[in-house]
């Protein structure tokens, strides 16, 4: 099996024709309509315009770089600083993790979210900030959150950032339930607030 991906937003492509010269034997009617080019870009920011927790699989990473690129200052922009949380193999103790469960209080943590990117949108350079945390189960390595930042210059992206970073651990009522395996062997759960977890 193999695969294509084509950039089709410089077409216009009628429905129910074949494009053999494309490489395209099928074009499904309702994705494309006559002589108009999908409205990608409001898609984008329906979904991904403000901070949020997201149940996984409801979200990908480049939806918010697609998102932020959108924004009527992005040309303002030189960089784009990225921090991508994973679920990490080991508790502080040495214990191996084998999956992790997060829930949130999502009204607050919306809200907290929120306020946060406004703040850091305020500061001088900064472009455009989205904080994105995903809820539900997930295996070791699995991404967990993405934090971005776009800023007219490196120096101003990066701190704002880690200023992001530090403040949604602890200001967002998020909720992490560690499943580990001990020295002993034995499995166990708990319960973790975000708020008491640093270093992601």
């Amino acid at each position: 099996m193999c695969a294509c991906l084509l950039d089709i937003s410089r077409f216009y492509l009628e429905p129910n024709k074949t494009y053999r010269n494309l490489g395209v034997t099928h074009i499904t009617p309702q994705n494309f309509t006559r002589n108009k080019t999908p409205n990608k870009q409001a898609e984008v920011k329906q979904l991904t315009r403000k901070a949020a927790v997201h149940k996984k699989g409801t979200l990908k990473l480049m939806d918010i770089i697609k998102a932020t690129e959108t924004n009527k200052n992005f040309y303002k922009a030189g960089a784009i600083a990225l921090f991508i949380g994973v679920v990490r193999g080991e508790t502080k103790n040495k214990e191996k993790v084998e999956k992790l469960e997060l829930e949130a209080y999502e009204e607050k943590a919306n809200e907290a979210l929120k306020n946060i990117c406004n703040d850091l949108n305020k500061k001088e350079g900064i472009i455009d900030v989205q904080i994105h945390h995903l809820l539900g189960e997930f295996e070791v390595s699995e991404e967990l959150v993405y934090v971005l930042v776009a800023g007219a210059h490196r120096s101003k992206a990066f701190p704002a950032l880690q200023e992001a970073v530090e403040r949604y651990k602890k200001e967002v009522p998020i909720f992490k339930k560690e499943y580990i395996t001990t020295e002993e062997g034995k499995t166990k759960s708990y319960w973790v607030s975000e708020r008491k977890l640093h270093g992601k």
